[in-house]
């Protein structure tokens, strides 16, 4: 037959649709399972656990909203070449499902190769198991599913095994879903999560503009207000959500406490960035772990890590 005269762009634009579609569904079911496993089981080596999450976030919001549009495109295709066989004969379509069996078998080949490279190397971890099994579920469901269409004349949905292989897969991807949302937690928290991130942040930019002035002047500051400089245009922040300025107390000549309120609990694991070096009392590394509520952090310094600067009177 003609492909030319069956070819219409109206067909075109359902296959390139469909097969992007596949793509980004693909892709982000697989990192909404690499990010389960990692949750589930954490690399100790591994910085920004909270990266994960944000990871699960935009899986699903890919996911929420082009896996239906893959679902209905698949079907519409499926449906109008059962009713006009001839269409399985078109070029643009042949290509793009042959290009995505290549791609499925690329994946495959690639998987167990490098399952073999890590079992020589003694890798036998079982989040790299789990990972190496998701990719291959993933696309062994892909070659299966298009080795089938490219094989058959009737729509998958008529197939006794095909129907219940695809509500198999459908089924887990929304299962997955679900339990991503759980995983990405509520929207409302995330926000309250933020705000204290930003604490965090806020009241690492007072310490060190302290520390600052302290090194220039031999002296804390007696109040946060002390700190401003209309030549460099430094204003202590306030809490981003009240308004309020931040606590800020001189214990001694070389301590002070910085206090916030928060609103969720933030805990150190060793699966973190490395931390910034600030001693409260010699090789003794910052922490911002909080709870809920009004929480206070003490800081001393070390005069011979952060010395008196001296400048030259002209």
């Amino acid at each position: 037959m003609n492909d030319q005269i069956k070819t219409s762009p109206k067909d075109v634009f359902m296959h390139l649709l469909a097969i992007i579609a596949l793509y980004i569904s693909v892709v982000s079911f697989g990192v909404l399972v690499f990010q389960f496993i990692d949750l589930l089981f954490p690399d100790q080596l591994s910085y920004f656990p909270q990266g994960s999450r944000d990871a699960v976030r935009w899986a699903l919001a890919a996911l929420v909203v082009v896996f239906p549009v893959y679902v209905w495109t698949s079907w519409m295709l499926a449906k109008d070449v059962s009713q006009n066989p001839e269409k399985r004969e078109l070029k643009s379509r042949k290509w793009l499902y042959y290009f995505t069996l290549f791609a499925a078998s690329a994946i495959i080949i690639g998987d167990i190769v490098a399952l073999i490279y890590n079992f020589l190397g003694g890798d036998l971890s079982i989040r790299f198991l789990l990972k190496i099994a998701a990719i291959l579920f993933i696309a062994a469901a892909v070659f299966c599913y298009y080795l089938w269409n490219i094989r058959r004349e009737e729509m998958a949905s008529r197939d006794p095994r095909m129907r219940v292989f695809i509500f198999a897969v459908v089924g887990i991807v929304a299962v997955s879903t679900i339990a991503g949302f759980f995983v990405a937690g509520s929207p409302f928290r995330e926000r309250l999560r933020k705000f204290d991130e930003r604490r965090v942040q806020d009241l690492q930019n007072i310490q060190w503009q302290i520390v600052n002035y302290w090194q220039r002047k031999e002296k804390l500051p007696a109040t946060l207000e002390e700190l401003r400089d209309d030549i460099s245009g430094y204003i202590a922040p306030s809490d981003p959500e009240s308004g309020l300025v931040y606590e800020y107390r001189a214990l001694a000549s070389v301590q002070f406490e910085l206090c916030a309120d928060f609103k969720t609990q933030r805990e150190e694991t060793l699966s973190v960035a490395p931390k910034q070096v600030f001693p409260e009392g010699r090789g003794i590394s910052e922490s911002w772990t909080h709870g809920i509520g009004r929480v206070c952090f003490s800081r001393t310094i070390d005069s011979e890590l952060y010395p008196v600067t001296k400048f030259p009177i002209r």
